[in-house]
């Protein structure tokens, strides 16, 4: 395989993730939390990253307290890899929740050009970004953004904002890409400031 199909075939990792999930809810009435980590698999930290982050930003995030508990899946992920645990567990009480399939899917469907995008723009750059030490900086991030998240949800997709730097460090860890998980600390900062404000509101 040459190195320029190496690149592509790590640039289709992100939307063949989402792909399964998208089969998922064509193929499911209900779609639990449970379903959707069957489908990803023990992949890398990142895709447990991307896959809650990327649904809460598409029209799934606007149902009622859909985000909190994509929030909590991606604390509970979180903690885990700081703890250094490679085979992430959850609770039954929250591998059971579940949304409508034909929901999930139409909306990730509606999402599926923005994550070839990022796919296709994704490169190895800044990879010391994406070393295992900098990746604890970036778990305690994600715990602390994930906490911001259920008081933005009284202000209608305010919650957006800490999922799109989660997001962006599930594509940066994923595609090793460090530039991502740069740009996603710098999204990270306006999310707190968004949070805190909503919080004094």
């Amino acid at each position: 395989m040459t190195e320029t199909n190496k690149r592509e075939h790590e640039h289709d990792c992100l939307e063949q993730v989402i792909d399964g999930v998208v089969e998922l809810g064509d193929n499911k009435s209900k779609v639990s939390v449970g379903d959707i980590q069957d489908k990803i698999g023990q992949r890398s930290f990142g895709p447990f990253l991307f896959v809650p982050a990327i649904i809460e930003i598409s029209p799934v995030g606007g149902i009622p307290g859909v985000p909190s508990m994509l929030a909590l899946i991606v604390a509970l992920f979180a903690i885990q890899m700081l703890l250094g645990r490679h085979h992430f567990w959850m609770p039954g009480f929250l591998a059971h929740r579940s949304v409508s399939g034909q929901k999930l899917e139409k909306g990730l469907n509606k999402i599926r050009p923005v994550v070839r995008w990022l796919d296709k723009v994704s490169n190895k750059r800044l990879v010391w970004a994406t070393s295992n030490s900098f990746l604890r900086v970036i778990a305690v991030l994600c715990v602390v953004l994930a906490t911001s998240v259920p008081p933005l949800e009284l202000l209608p997709f305010a919650s957006t904002a800490p999922f799109s730097a989660i997001c962006l460090f599930g594509l940066g860890i994923t595609t090793r890409d460090g530039a991502a998980i740069v740009l996603g600390i710098i999204v990270a900062v306006g999310a707190f400031v968004l949070a805190g404000m909503g919080l004094i509101g």
